[in-house]
């Protein structure tokens, strides 16, 4: 769920350029499997299955270290056990709330001042996620996948040492490799900030929290820290955020200054130029108390403040440490880790592949990890198949409690890239008729387009919408912008109404007109 970074394109020697084809076959060679995938989460199990499918012999190994908190998971990695899906569960309940605030204006006699009740949830998602966890088991040995729950570092090019849980060691081989092992959160260099203090979570372990979070303090400007702020606020904690710069970086700026609004509207104290130097803890319990020192850069003050958690949300690090890269020696990293890999995910050694958050310049989305997986097993076992991934134009949305889902480039990136003179931008607001009777402040539709003029026609490039169902809006209206669809099209589709996306089928004003672009309702 990150903005998308652009795509790497590795055309060294080394690493066989960018041919689409890698040659192998399965039926020839001394290795015990055909194919091995270092990493359970969804990238990994998509390329594991989809080889699977093809007729290879696979396996797959995939352990978790616990958090410094001891937080730890079964099969399926980050997006399953301490992402995308307990997010979006605690950004529905948080939902819910905001319909029980809404029922009485539509003839539901509910009570008032419902508070949530955080063992409840966390154990629901739990056992959801257990069930999940238990299923993706179910699935490997249905279709004769092996499964190791064992760490893997490398021996040589063709040969993997495996540690498991108990100690026990043994040694593997496969005539490919797969290496998906994801990231995890990066913690401060701070005193009382590291992961050997161990008095800040992560969203490794926000989810899982065996009490409630009590008055939180969000760590951080991504798209973590503020949907986590977001749904923690609508459950009734005190939230603050605090953040070096901006929030959002690298998503379309006017969005950002709407969410920033609505978040603070809904009690979360949001400080940028701001950052922790000291964190210690007062008191223990569930929740602890702790003391935080803090600095802002730009009134240079020094305060201190109390918190009961701190969640830190600062970015990820690859999980590469560990693999005994140093044995492959034409796998390369860049300094935070990342392994580079061509255009076909392929490492230094045309039988190694690296695919999702550890591979440079991949999106640290979870369905674009899914495609590589399975794009990358058919290239090497389907006849004849040479598709690559194309990670341009992908959509995201992010799960703060107003939503945002965006594809293609922001307003500033247009600019930047094409000039004034080439880009026109077209935007409008709107109430939901769902908000009409409630008169939610603060709650409007914005909508926005940007557009290349090109031969006197307008291509769009950019799609912006901050509103309900986000997610489900962006996906549908990503097929025309990775179509290239141009402006003329979405003024000629007729809309559904009443909805929030017919807005998209509407839009007349541009933004260089200086004309209102906000209506009453939708």
């Amino acid at each position: 769920m990150s903005k998308n970074p652009p795509q790497t394109a590795i055309n060294s020697p080394i690493m066989g350029g960018n041919s689409t084809k890698p040659s192998f076959n399965p039926t020839k060679h001394p290795y015990q499997y055909d194919l091995i995938v270092i990493g359970g989460g969804s990238g990994g199990l998509a390329c594991a299955r989809e080889a699977a499918k093809l007729k290879a012999k696979v396996a797959i190994c995939d352990v978790v270290t616990p958090s410094p908190k001891g937080t730890t998971w079964g099969l399926g990695g980050t997006c399953v056990n301490v992402g995308c899906i307990p997010k979006k569960l605690m950004h529905q309940s948080n939902l819910i709330k905001d319909c029980f605030e809404d029922a009485p204006t539509f003839g539901w006699n509910i009570a008032q001042n419902q508070t949530v009740k955080w063992d409840v949830l966390r154990d629901n998602i739990y056992d959801y996620i257990n069930s999940l966890n238990f299923g993706y088991r179910l699935v490997l040995n249905k279709e004769g996948i092996t499964y190791f729950n064992a760490y893997a570092e490398f021996e040589d090019e063709h040969k993997l040492k495996l540690t498991h849980p108990n100690d026990k060691t043994e040694e593997i081989s496969a005539q490919c490799i797969v290496i998906a092992v994801g990231g995890r959160p990066r913690y401060l260099s701070i005193p009382g900030g590291t992961a050997k203090d161990a008095l800040c979570i992560t969203s490794d372990d926000i989810f899982s929290l065996p009490y409630a979070p009590g008055k939180t303090l969000c760590v951080g400007a991504g798209y973590i820290a503020m949907e986590c702020a977001g749904f923690l606020s609508g459950f009734g904690y005190e939230v603050e955020v605090m953040a070096r710069s901006a929030i959002l970086r690298g998503f379309d700026s006017t969005v950002v200054d709407l969410i920033e609004s609505n978040i603070s509207s809904r009690n979360v104290k949001i400080m940028t130029a701001t950052h922790p130097t000291k964190i210690t803890l007062e008191k223990e319990g569930e929740p602890p108390l702790l003391s935080v020192t803090y600095e802002n850069t730009e009134q240079k003050t020094t305060n201190e403040e109390k918190y009961n958690t701190v969640l830190i949300a600062i970015g990820r690090a690859p999980c590469t440490p560990g693999l005994s890269l140093e044995k492959v020696p034409h796998i390369k990293v860049d300094s935070e880790g990342y392994i580079i890999t061509d255009l076909t995910e392929r490492t230094g050694y045309p039988h190694i592949f690296a695919i999702g958050d550890c591979a440079k310049g991949r999106p640290q989305l979870t369905p674009p990890a899914i495609r590589a997986g399975n794009w990358l097993a058919r290239r090497i076992y389907e006849k004849g198949f040479k598709k690559v991934v194309d990670y341009s134009c992908i959509p995201t949305t992010i799960f703060t409690p107003i939503e945002y889902g965006c594809c293609g480039m922001t307003e500033d990136e247009a600019l930047q890239t094409y000039g004034s003179d080439l880009i026109e931008i077209y935007h409008k607001s709107a109430s939901p008729l769902e908000f009409s009777l409630n008169k939610r402040d603060g709650e409007a539709i914005y909508a926005k387009l940007i557009c290349l003029r090109k031969r006197g026609k307008e291509k769009v490039i950019g799609f912006h919408y901050l509103g309900p169902n986000a997610g489900e809006i962006t996906q549908g209206f990503a097929m025309a912008v990775k179509r290239k669809a141009l402006k003329d099209e979405f003024n000629e589709l007729i809309g559904i109404h009443p909805t929030c996306a017919e807005i998209f089928t509407e839009m007349r004003i541009t933004k260089g007109s200086q004309i209102a672009y906000v209506q009453t309702q939708c």
